[in-house]
This record gives C-alpha cells, sequence and structure tokens, in this order.
C-alpha cells in the first residue's frame, strides 16, 4: 500500500534539489489521477467556483462546498499530500471561528490548509501552527481579494512580498504558494525563506510548481494565461467524441451488435 506524502518528505525533497509537484483535485476521478501520476500534492482549490461550478471567479465557495470536495480527494488519494483551500470568509471570521473552520478541514481528511495573506494573517498561523493545523501560505496575486486587485496583477512589491515571506515562515508555514510574482522576485524569496516555494506564474525557480487539473489539461481552451501549459487538448478531444456519438445514434450506427445483448 502506497504510503501518504508528509511535510518532512516535501522539506527533504526541497533541500535535495527535487522540485515539488502539486495539481489541484476536486473529485474521485481527478484524485486518483494526480495519485496515480506520483504528484506530490493535491490540493483542493477554491478554483472549484469556476472551474467546477462554472462561476465567473472563486468568491461564491462555500466551507460546505470545501469539505464536500476535500472528502472525496481524501479518500481517493493514498500518496498525495492533500491541501483543502480554505474559501473566502472561512478564515477571515475571527480566529476562534478560522480555527474551528480549518480543524474542520482537517477532519475532513486534509494534511493542511492554505490561506491567502502575508502579515495580516500571521497570528492566525501561530495559533494554527499550535493546535496542530499544517497551514500552507500565499503571496502574490491572491485571487480572494480580485475586486480590491482590480482582477488578476503582477505582484512586482519586492519588499513587501519578502516581508510577508519571512513573516509567514517565522509564523510556521510548511510551504508557500507564489502566485504571479516576477520570476527574480520569486527567486529572491525562495533563496530566504526556509520552507519550500511552489510557483504559478512565478518562473522557474521555486522549489516546485502548480497548476489547476482542467486548465493544464485543456478543459477550457478559452482561458490562456502566460503561466499556463497545457498538456493535452481534452476540450478538442472531447467534441470530437461527442460529436462522433450523437452522428452515430441519428444515423443508427450506436449500438452495433457487438453492443447489444
Amino acid at each position: 500500500m502506497a504510503r501518504r506524502t508528509t511535510i518532512r518528505d516535501l522539506h527533504k525533497a526541497a533541500q535535495d534539489g527535487r522540485k515539488l509537484s502539486m495539481v489541484t483535485a476536486y473529485d474521485a476521478y481527478s484524485a486518483r489521477l494526480v495519485d496515480e501520476a506520483g504528484i506530490d500534492m493535491a490540493l483542493v482549490g477554491d478554483s472549484l467556483g469556476t472551474t467546477v461550478q462554472g462561476r465567473e471567479n472563486t468568491l461564491a465557495v462555500t466551507l460546505e462546498h470545501t469539505l464536500y470536495h476535500t472528502e472525496i480527494v481524501a479518500r481517493c488519494t493514498r500518496r498525495a499530500l492533500v491541501v483543502a483551500d480554505m474559501p473566502l470568509g472561512s478564515y477571515q471570521c475571527g480566529e476562534n471561528a478560522a480555527v474551528a473552520n480549518c480543524i474542520a478541514c482537517i477532519k475532513a481528511g486534509a494534511q493542511g490548509v492554505k490561506l491567502e495573506g502575508g502579515v495580516r494573517v500571521t497570528r492566525l498561523v501561530q495559533r494554527l501552527t499550535a493546535a496542530g493545523v499544517p497551514v500552507m501560505g500565499h503571496l502574490g496575486f491572491t485571487p480572494q481579494s480580485i475586486h480590491a486587485t482590480s482582477g488578476p496583477r503582477l505582484n512586482k512589491a519586492a519588499e513587501t512580498l519578502l516581508a510577508d515571506a519571512r513573516a509567514l515562515a517565522e509564523a510556521g508555514v510548511f510551504a508557500l504558494v507564489l502566485e504571479m510574482v516576477p520570476a527574480q522576485i520569486a527567486r529572491e524569496i525562495t533563496a530566504v525563506c526556509p520552507v519550500p516555494t511552489i510557483g504559478i506564474g512565478a518562473g522557474p525557480h521555486c522549489s516546485g510548481q502548480v497548476l489547476v487539473f482542467f486548465d493544464m489539461l485543456g478543459y477550457a481552451p478559452e482561458f490562456s494565461p502566460k503561466f499556463l501549459k497545457r498538456y493535452m487538448q481534452f476540450h478538442e478531444q472531447a467534441l470530437a467524441a461527442l460529436n462522433q456519438y450523437r452522428s452515430e445514434v441519428e444515423a443508427g450506427k450506436f449500438p452495433g451488435e457487438e453492443h447489444s445483448y
């Protein structure tokens, strides 16, 4: 039976110079694929709001949604370390409620939770760490602040990012996501940060990388940020298959004798 990846495993890999991989997962299919591929971490991202629920952004995702998907992903993985992405409102609701919400995600099967923000969340990170809840930080472009930033924006505030990274590391995060940060700034943060950095649109110098499952497999061809590499063209292949199925049904070619009892 496969052994679940631990935070210690991640830190050792980063110290040994092996790049870490993280991919989002939301259901049994994505969880099992991510696990079978040997991906280090499965992130139950609040990106489920856009990819699974079809919303414009992630803001409407609730704690109940996150708990539901976290339980599925944790149950359907054996190897990957599962991280629950805390949705907007689940940790900006007072520290006691925030701690309770994060613990609920651990009870659902996650091995850690992810929070957006820098210095402003360090006290919560300390409380969670003291309570035995591992925390992954998130700096750069933070999607839950999309209205405050007037959309996705490259974060070039080097001094603030470095200060936030140091503060989060001191507070006890086990890893740090850097989203849409210039490669050189991400390189500087990685050099001084004692925990692994996981980049998305942050260049090649981070300790690892993360991509969204549906994005990297080409489910939505209209979504094409600079940082995204598509490893297959699912939309085109699936559409062709569905069109062929419809045509064969309409023409009476399916089901054939080989598909009939």
